[in-house]
């Protein structure tokens, strides 16, 4: 039986419509810069938000109704979900999902009974790829949830903790490969700390770095063949993670030798709880080849967490596809709604508005981006902005003929700097809107 028996497949049906159950802007087959739009946005499901959010708050329990669900999470239980979900992402039309493994299956009381129920549910999941064609964008571990993690996984000061998340991470790279996924992301979760008083940070650090290398070890002798990533995020629920934000997790890649096996995968919500706009996380990993995948939500800056909202705002999303067209698209990655219905939004409808509304945005965005790219405008005046390091002076610093005392004769002789030029920041805001209004 249907879960979703009033939802027909979302069909786009163009700017004019009012149809709340259909697309006013994504259309997965037009083109836009040679390559269909679904391609430029590889868009996926957040299994964890969107099948396992109870609406639960500090402040009270879950609001969520979900008639498929039983009083407890069993294998069968979880096997049906597998369906729900399955006929959502099909009605819906997005080509890919994303899960952690607890989502998609319950614990069990062992290790091995754990295994075992994952086991059974990925072969109902196996069963819905194949017979929907949806496919796994990356899979990645729930190391932060059960209690033995309190203190962290790869950083926890019980190698029990670390060994037992190796172990999990050994089954859930296993389940991906299985599972033909694109990639495999690492999100620290607890890996960081609330003091240094009772922190070794190099310690933990150096664990961490060993992780990931077991990790990209057991791919190899597996022949798991997906791109790694890491996903920063700087706090909650730590006062301080490890992965902070895209130059810290950069800089631990390359200190500890793994940056040829990673890229980032950015998040919006991530990026505002670093200080940062999201355009600065994607520019900064894209200038330095480390630029994936994104997930897409956006938080509400008055409040000061993790709010994992849908993006409705056409700036951000255009901002996101400026970033990923500069620097060549997604390859293995996508748009991942990494993001939840509010509480109030608790019936299953608002499942199919939030992610509408999400699919919608980010098509505006792809075809404004591409719009900006076409007109040239933008990059024009941004070029001419520099134009004083194309030629003379500066192509010559920039080609490392000069050195300090060679930089002090030009200056003595010259005697002063040529006058500054406007920075024209409202006139570059202003071109912008040229393309959004």
């Amino acid at each position: 039986m249907a879960a979703f028996p009033q939802v027909s497949k979302i069909a786009y049906e163009g700017p004019k419509s009012k149809n709340p159950l259909a697309f006013r802007h994504y259309n997965p087959d037009e083109l836009v810069e040679g390559k269909p739009m679904k391609d430029h946005l590889r868009f996926s499901v957040a299994y964890w938000h969107t099948m396992r959010g109870t609406g639960s708050d500090p402040f009270g329990p879950g609001t969520m109704l979900r008639p498929w669900e039983g009083p407890q999470d069993t294998v069968e239980n979880a096997c049906n979900r597998v369906r729900v979900a399955f006929e959502f992402m099909e009605k819906l039309g997005t080509p890919f999902f994303c899960f952690h493994d607890r989502d998609i299956a319950p614990e069990g009381k062992t290790l091995a009974e754990t295994n075992k129920n994952l086991d059974a549910v990925v072969k109902v999941v196996k069963e819905e790829m194949q017979r929907t064609g949806i496919r796994l964008l990356w899979g990645t571990a729930n190391l932060f949830s059960n209690p033995r993690y309190v203190h962290g996984a790869a950083t926890s000061p019980n190698a029990d903790a670390f060994a037992f998340a190796a172990a999990q991470v050994k089954k859930a790279l296993e389940v991906t490969k299985e599972l033909g996924g694109a990639g495999y992301v690492f999100w620290g979760g607890r890996e960081g700390y609330q003091t240094l008083w009772n922190t070794d940070m190099k310690r933990e650090l150096e664990h961490l770095a060993r992780f990931m290398h077991l990790a990209v070890d057991y791919a190899q002798k597996i022949g798991f063949d997906g791109q790694f990533y890491i996903e920063p995020k700087p706090k909650e629920p730590t006062k301080h993670q490890y992965d902070f934000d895209a130059a810290n997790c950069i800089n631990f890649l390359r200190a500890y030798g793994l940056a040829a096996h990673f890229k980032l995968n950015i998040e919006t919500n991530h990026a505002t709880l670093a200080g940062h706009d999201v355009e600065h996380e994607l520019e900064y990993a894209g200038h330095q080849g480390f630029l994936g995948s994104v997930d897409a939500n956006t938080g509400d800056l008055l409040l000061g967490w993790d709010t994992d909202q849908f993006p409705t705002n056409v700036y951000l999303t255009t901002k996101i596809m400026l970033a990923f067209l500069k620097y060549g698209g997604f390859t293995t990655g996508g748009v991942n709604f990494d993001a939840k219905v509010r509480r109030e939004s608790f019936e299953p409808a608002d499942l199919f508005y939030a992610h509408i509304g999400g699919m919608d945005t980010f098509a505006m965005g792809l075809k404004i981006a591409a719009a900006i790219r076409a007109d040239g405008e933008l990059d024009r005046m941004l070029r001419q902005r520099y134009a004083s390091w194309d030629s003379g002076l500066g192509a010559e610093i920039e080609a490392g003929k000069h050195d300090f005392e060679s930089l002090e004769r030009y200056m003595l002789q010259k005697g002063d700097i040529e006058p500054n030029a406007s920075g024209r920041q409202e006139l570059f805001e202003n071109v912008v809107n040229r393309f959004i209004f």
